[in-house]
């Protein structure tokens, strides 16, 4: 059986109009599969007016309780679009996470796949042509749905792909795909028709929009070919695929900026065995995720370590290091929000040397100053001044020719 996964956004669901519009691409797609399971986000705008609901009504909302509230966005477009296609003479039905059922962990808000019980997906399938599933959700060990995060329903569709065998992932969104740079940003930036996992997995984790971290993850671990491509325009998109030898020949594939960094300074630490451990392991107890890291050379057996976490978790990170100021005599806590991160990415950086030093060069002519740098095999990310961003990100695209095709 062959079976696509296709997954819409909430910009693509929002009203009844757009759902028409999903409806045709839903009927292109079967003209190619045997089967298709539709992924669907709550409609744009939803999510957040239910959560502002659970503010309303709680000074703080138990997080099971208000995973079972959102929940409800998806669940709204799932059985909406399963009657639009019923009435257009399609077999079709609307799914919940619990009812496959999508396993995940007890870490509601932000919950993990365990398991998707795909068996039962695959009865279905022999009554139905298309299974409407809701995005975004799951059930936990104990019995209480859970919803996986923002992005989440790009993970749900990745790992419906990956437990199914699907033939194809399509993830429909509200651009064209993945291109070198932001196109609201960089008016040039490029449209790529080709991704390898790894390149993707570091945009998504460097600040690109395009697709949730967690489903690039699924989708690297288990091969999942996925298509990222527009709603509206039904254009060929980006493809997500293995490395291969003609992508060696690109250098870079991509510049990205981050603005959810905040900066961290101890200062005035003490430079000893297990200090580093007594910082960051309350963060990472306390679910603080820490991006880079600098220590200065030890001075009179104090030192400065400096690093970065999300700004929302900010005041949480915060609490926890006054907590450590205690047991740390004369350490000073230093904090900064008006940073930003700026990020080139390629596998072609494996294989060629001089991409730190020309992009370090270019940040220098446009008088902007690195204030952290952190590496691996194919990505160099500098720290700088949140005003300076735009001005970055078009630097640095246009120092590599990033807005050129490949071919010249």
């Amino acid at each position: 059986m062959n079976i696509l996964v296709q997954k819409f956004g909430g910009t693509s669901v929002a009203n009844l109009e757009r759902m028409r519009l999903v409806r045709e691409r839903v009927k292109l797609g079967l003209a190619g599969a045997d089967k298709a399971v539709v992924v669907l986000s709550a409609r744009a705008g939803e999510t957040n007016r239910l959560l502002a609901l659970a503010e309303e009504w709680s000074s703080n909302p138990d997080p099971a309780e208000r995973d079972v509230l959102i929940s409800t966005g998806e669940q709204t477009s799932a059985a909406l679009f399963a009657m639009l296609l019923r009435d257009d003479g399609l077999k079709a039905r609307s799914v919940l996470g619990f009812q496959i059922p999508i396993l995940t962990d007890e870490e509601y808000g932000k919950a993990r796949i365990r398991s998707i019980e795909a068996d039962r997906l695959r009865a279905w399938l022999k009554d139905y042509d298309v299974l409407v599933v809701a995005g975004f959700q799951g059930i936990s060990p104990s019995g209480q749905v859970s919803t996986l995060g923002r992005g989440g329903s790009d993970t749900s569709a990745v790992a419906l792909a990956a437990a199914l065998k699907a033939g194809m992932c399509e993830i429909y969104t509200d651009v064209e795909g993945v291109y070198t740079a932001d196109p609201g940003i960089v008016s040039n930036a490029r449209k790529l028709d080709y991704i390898v996992y790894d390149e993707m997995l570091e945009m998504a984790s460097m600040g690109a929009k395009v697709l949730e971290i967690r489903s690039v993850e699924f989708a690297r671990r288990y091969s999942v070919p996925v298509h990222v491509r527009s709603t509206f325009t039904g254009t060929r998109g980006t493809m997500l695929i293995k490395e291969v030898k003609k992508m060696e020949q690109a250098l870079l594939s991509g510049v990205t900026q981050d603005k959810d960094q905040a900066r961290i300074t101890l200062r005035a630490c003490p430079d000893r065995p297990g200090v580093s451990a007594g910082i960051f392991g309350p963060l990472a107890q306390a679910g603080i995720t820490v991006d880079m890291i600098v220590q200065n050379p030890s001075l009179d057996g104090v030192t400065d370590m400096t690093f970065t976490v999300s700004r929302k978790d900010l005041l949480k990170a915060l609490a926890v290091m006054e907590e450590e100021r205690g047991r740390m005599p004369g350490m000073e806590v230093l904090h900064d929000s008006n940073v930003c991160k700026v990020s080139l990415i390629g596998v072609g950086m494996r294989n060629h040397s001089g991409v730190a030093a020309k992009a370090f060069e270019t940040l220098a002519r446009e008088n902007v100053n690195i204030l952290m740098i952190s590496t691996s095999e194919i990505k160099i990310s500098c720290l700088i001044e949140e005003k300076y961003i735009e001005l970055a990100v078009r630097a640095l695209h246009e120092a590599f020719d990033l807005g050129k095709s490949a071919e010249g």
